[in-house]
Order: structure tokens, then C-alpha cells, then sequence
């Protein structure tokens, strides 16, 4: 699955301005859409590939809401809102629709010459939207993996009229407006131009006695739990795709996904960096200068780390085997533990005694990067120090 990393601007992909109107999106979906329409391309994966990228930007630039998401928060911001998926998406499914979005469902057909529409020919089936959660991960889940139960609501079918948004007993009417073929023609002669009934949206019927539970659209909330299963080694934003938990689909035709992102708990003591994982601990300056054996913060707990004699501030030491697994190729990675001298700030009279005695020492054994240091500075300023 495209992650929102690999998307493209959708700007660039239509090829305007930030600040273009709504008609020049349009126009340019439109130009761009016959570019590579796969009629147009048969065969050619890649055309296919940007004729789907191209609706999907043209479904956000032309929705002022989605659109200014976009342009506050970027890919992410759309999260939430019930996009399409048009990456697992049959192309030929693409035209009906963008019948809401024209007013015709067979806008590709008449520009293009795809293929031309029938009189009489009715929507058909068309896939449910897909549905977006999210999920809260430890980095212990991500390190084994884990199965979560997921709860959201989505709009299903209406159990009294099973979807019809008629009444019971009751069935729905032939549209007035295209007597019942779910296209109107417009125009005459050589140009006639055949678009979706803006009052039946191209079932050729109309619900003349609605149902009571849906008020007539056939659809009811209802609260959803599913159980998913999380691989070990994912990465905050991943996706997790779960086959037909979306929406149902318009006169019977299949559900939508659920797209379940993942969500990072930050943890007490640890990052993460790639597989890697990263501790920085605190250390007194004796035990950096002397050396000694520290307990440092794991997954697993607390596990013993040797620091030896002479470390520095900012030293970084690694335990292998110690980090997270490939969601690939599961080798697991790394920790590392960066030190940090932590400088007394309170100190009684015997330490303090000890420190001074110990600076006694220094100054008549000064180590060669301190005197080296200390040269350079009396040379750079001369006698002023």
C-alpha cells in the first residue's frame, strides 16, 4: 500500500498552483484524466497507475473541506474522512464514481470515447467506501507483535428495509424525471450528451414511502469490533488493511476496507531509531572516570552495561540483538546507550575537600589535551590570561 511518505503533491500531480479556482482543478483533472486513461493506454501499468493518482487529487482539490486539510496538515490530514482507496481500485470503477462529482456517470466515456452509454442502463454495483481508525501500540506490542480489538462505528445497510430505504410493505417508485432508466439525455441531433438523473442519482427509482429507522437512505450507524493483528516491527503511520470492514457498497455491490494506522506510545526511557533503539543514562563523573557497572532501561527491564574507565560525556556504547525486528526481514536491531556525566551540584565537606585535593593534582600533571588546549588559548590572546 502507497504510504502518505510516497504520495505525490497533489498539486503536482494535476499540475496547478495552490492558488488555482475550482474550474482550472477541473480543467486540468480533465486533461490530465484523458492523458492517461488506460482506453487511451492499453496496457501501460504506469498510465493506469497516474489516471488513479490523478482522481484521487482531483477528490481532495475539488472538496473545499478536504482541500484545505490538505493544505494545513498535508497527506496526513486527510486521515479520518472517508478517502478512497484508488490503489486497489479497478479503473473501470472509477467512472461511476465521479458521477456525483460531474452530474454524469459516464463522463470518461463521452470524453474519451471509452466506451458509449446505453439508454436505460442503470448505476450499477459500485464498492463501499473504505474507513480509517487508528490503533495505540507499546514498544513491547511492536517488538512481538500483538492482536488489538478495534471499535468503530459505520454506516451498514438499515435492518428494517435491508438497505432499500423504503418502508416495509412498500417499494420504491419509477423516477419521474428519466421515467425509470437512471439517465436523462440532453441536447439533440449528432450532440447528445447522456448523464446520471440528478433526481434518482441513476437507480431509476424514487422512495415515495421511506423507511422509518433510515428516513429513507438505507443506511444506520452501527458500532464495529474486529480483532487485528499486528506484525512485529511496524512504524508509526503504517497502515494495517482489513478486507470488507468499510462501508457496503451502492445495489449490492461489495464493501469498503478499514485501513487500522498505528500510533506510537512514547516510552519512559527509550526511542526508536529505525530498529534501534536509544537510551541515555546518567552517570556520575567518578564512575565515568574510574569505570563501573551501570543497570540501564531495556524492554526486558533493567539489564547491566560496563562503562569503562575514561568515558566521555556524550559516549555511546551498543548491545546487540537488544532492539526492534524488521517488519521485513526480521533481524532485529540494536540498543544503544548514549552516557551523560551528570555534574555534582551539592557537595559535602569531605568531597569537597577531595575534589580540591584532586585539582592539586591536575594542575601539576595537566593531561596533554588540556595543556594543548590552554597553549593555543595564551597563544590566540598573548599575555592577557
Amino acid at each position: 500500500m502507497q504510504t502518505e511518505m510516497d504520495k505525490r503533491d497533489y498539486y503536482e500531480v494535476l499540475g496547478v498552483s495552490k492558488t488555482a479556482s475550482a474550474e482550472e482543478i477541473k480543467r486540468a483533472y480533465r486533461r490530465m484524466a484523458m492523458k492517461y486513461h488506460p482506453d487511451k493506454n492499453p496496457g501501460n501499468k504506469e498510465a493506469e497507475e497516474k489516471f488513479k493518482e490523478c482522481a484521487e487529487a482531483y477528490e481532495v482539490l475539488s472538496n473545499a473541506d478536504k482541500r484545505s486539510r490538505y493544505d494545513q496538515f498535508g497527506h496526513d490530514g486527510l486521515r479520518g474522512i472517508g478517502m478512497r482507496d484508488y490503489s486497489h481500485m479497478k479503473w473501470q470503477d472509477i467512472g461511476s464514481i465521479f458521477e456525483d462529482i460531474f452530474g454524469f456517470d459516464d463522463f470518461f466515456a463521452d470524453i474519451f470515447g471509452a466506451r458509449r452509454p446505453r439508454a436505460g442502463r442503470r448505476a450499477g454495483p459500485a464498492r463501499g467506501y473504505d474507513l480509517e481508525t487508528s490503533v495505540k501500540l507499546t514498544l513491547n506490542d511492536i517488538a512481538k507483535g500483538a492482536e488489538k480489538t478495534i471499535e468503530f462505528t459505520r454506516q451498514d445497510n438499515c435492518p428494517e428495509c435491508r438497505g432499500s430505504g423504503s418502508a416495509p410493505g412498500s417499494k420504491p417508485a419509477q423516477c419521474p424525471t428519466c421515467g425509470g432508466r437512471g439517465q436523462v439525455v440532453r441536447g439533440g441531433g449528432f450532440f447528445q450528451m447522456v448523464s446520471t438523473c440528478p433526481q434518482c442519482k441513476g437507480s431509476g427509482q424514487t422512495i415515495t414511502n421511506p423507511c422509518k429507522k433510515c428516513k429513507g437512505t438505507g443506511k444506520v450507524p452501527r458500532k464495529r469490533t474486529v480483532n487485528i493483528k499486528i506484525p512485529a516491527g511496524v512504524h508509526e503511520g503504517q497502515g494495517i488493511r482489513v478486507a470488507g470492514e468499510g462501508e457496503p457498497g451502492r445495489s449490492g455491490g461489495p464493501n469498503g476496507n478499514l485501513y487500522c494506522y498505528v500510533r506510537v506510545k512514547p516510552h519512559e526511557f527509550l526511542q526508536r531509531d529505525g530498529n534501534n533503539l536509544i537510551a541515555i543514562v546518567p552517570i556520575s563523573f567518578t564512575q565515568a572516570a574510574l569505570g563501573a557497572t551501570i543497570d540501564v532501561p531495556s524492554l526486558d527491564g533493567t539489564q547491566q552495561l560496563k562503562i569503562p574507565p575514561g568515558t566521555q560525556y556524550g559516549n555511546i556504547f551498543r548491545i546487540r540483538g537488544r532492539g526492534l525486528p524488521d517488519v521485513r526481514t526480521h533481524r532485529i536491531g540494536d540498543q544503544l546507550v548514549q552516557i551523560i556525566i551528570e555534574t555534582p551540584t551539592k557537595l559535602n565537606a569531605q568531597q569537597e575537600e577531595l575534589l580540591r585535593e584532586f585539582a592539586k593534582t591536575e594542575n601539576t600533571a595537566v593531561s596533554p589535551k588540556s595543556k594543548s588546549f590552554f597553549e593555543k588559548l595564551k597563544k590566540h590572546f598573548g599575555n592577557n590570561l
